[in-house]
């Protein structure tokens, strides 16, 4: 019997035999260790394409800008659209004939219309951008049926998603990336160059999150709230670390010689929802009558086994400006984001003093940044840092490398919303994270997109 079953098969009865929450996190722990035995399988080096021939599942927002940059990347063909909406599809195959291409085949006859695009025979990559419950079904029908994937966030919310992501790309050879594109923000990527060019020092703390008043967006019933707002009736934790933890897991090498150890979460009261629900639809409406578990704030501190400390906060459900309150500090210096970059570096900087980032741009600057100044500034999403994301993942199946971020990211930064929901359910206690690379996270080796 192979280990990832026996794991599999010992997580299943034991969760099964368990009589509550405490013993849950235990079982936790011991499936932690015992994955450690077996060993990892890595997905080899993709061949280089001539063209990376794309099929789009969901193409809502986000999905119309990736669409949208795409379509001006060389070598990127969009082949096939699916989203449950026709109209939705229509437009982007509009997009696409205006762009050049061939007419994309268009899918949109219910839920599990995408099986159909993945069973299509020309397509090397299926992008997904849909309700995060069908990352994960998604991303392993396209890697079974033998094309790459590559999905917005979070890319799983349960451990055990997060093992089928792992063991399917090991399996298929297929890559699984998670489409993290606060990676490349260009003060995000500023930090990272700096970090790497030992501006900073030794790493010791960093700080992150998403906070982002998202009240509104919950409660319109013709996009997110659709389905974003039933996760904070049922659930508890930080459901989306991915934003703020991608940029300084990055800095921190996890996966890459680090990786995260343990994490302690705590929440807030539960507040924020229920009083715009009142305000807004009135408090006798059906909305007033809603329950949510989600606390407004969740504030989770992860502990590398390099001793470093990062504190990772989410608030979706306050009013607040935005922020990814981005900070990272070493044994020279110290730099921020949020509200506004600053940076002191011991040695250059005056004692006690904050000086403004952009006096170290143009030294520190990424060199991706550089490279793509021009593309970058009309390019669709979020200040060009959509279109490089796109960018990189198209030129790495181009060139044949591997691309800047893998599976064993995707699962780790994702795993981080239910062991956030376990510690809270346990009291806050401590909990362990699982090595999803078996031990490989222990071999030092850059980020691809360092090495350009």
């Amino acid at each position: 019997m192979s280990e990832k079953y026996n794991r599999r098969d010992f997580m299943k009865k034991s969760v099964a035999a368990s009589a509550g929450l405490a013993i849950g996190g235990m079982i936790m722990e011991a499936c932690a260790r015992q994955t450690l035995k077996g060993p990892v399988i890595p997905a080899p080096v993709a061949p280089s394409l001539k063209t990376v021939r794309i099929g789009f599942v969901g193409v809502g927002g986000m999905g119309s800008a990736h669409v949208t940059n795409l379509l001006n990347i060389k070598g990127a063909e969009i082949r096939a659209v699916c989203d449950i909406v026709e109209s939705k599809v229509q437009r982007i195959q509009d997009m696409v004939i205006k762009a050049g291409q061939p007419k994309p085949e268009g899918y949109s006859k219910g839920e599990y219309d995408y099986k159909n695009l993945c069973a299509r025979n020309d397509l090397d990559l299926v992008y997904i951008a849909t309700p995060w419950e069908w990352h994960v079904p998604m991303c392993l029908q396209a890697m079974q049926t033998g094309k790459h994937a590559a999905t917005e966030v979070p890319a799983a919310y349960t451990l055990d998603d997060c093992w089928r992501l792992v063991e399917t790309s090991e399996k298929t050879g297929k890559y699984c990336m998670m489409m993290e594109n606060c990676n490349y923000d260009q003060i995000e990527m500023m930090i990272l160059n700096m970090v790497k060019k030992g501006v900073l020092g030794e790493l010791l703390h960093t700080e992150c999150g998403y906070l982002h008043d998202l009240r509104q967006v919950k409660y319109d019933m013709k996009g997110e709230g659709l389905w974003r707002r039933a996760h904070s009736m049922k659930r508890n934790g930080d459901l989306y670390p991915t934003h703020g933890l991608g940029p300084v897991a990055q800095c921190l090498d996890i996966n890459r010689g680090n990786y995260f150890d343990y994490l302690v979460s705590i929440g807030t009261k539960t507040r924020g929802l229920h009083k715009y629900a009142v305000e807004t639809f009135g408090e006798n409406s059906a909305e007033a009558r809603e329950k949510f578990m989600l606390s407004d704030i969740v504030t989770t501190i992860l502990h590398t086994v390099n001793g470093e400390t990062v504190i990772l906060k989410h608030d979706t459900n306050s009013p607040r400006p935005y922020s990814r309150d981005i900070l990272v500090q070493g044994t020279k210096g110290i730099v921020r984001k949020y509200p506004d970059p600053k940076i002191h570096i011991e040695g250059k900087s005056e004692p006690h003093t904050w000086e403004e980032v952009d006096l170290y741009l143009k030294e520190y600057n990424h060199p991706l940044w550089v490279q793509t100044e021009e593309e970058t500034k009309d390019a669709a999403g979020h200040g060009g840092m959509d279109y490089l994301e796109d960018y990189r993942l198209i030129n790495a199946l181009l060139k044949g490398i591997e691309p800047d971020t893998d599976v064993y990211d995707a699962a780790v930064l994702s795993a981080v919303i239910e062991l956030s929901e376990r510690s809270i359910a346990e009291g806050s206690k401590p909990v362990k994270f699982p090595d999803f690379t078996r031990g490989m996270w222990k071999t030092s080796r850059e980020l691809h997109v360092m090495e350009i």
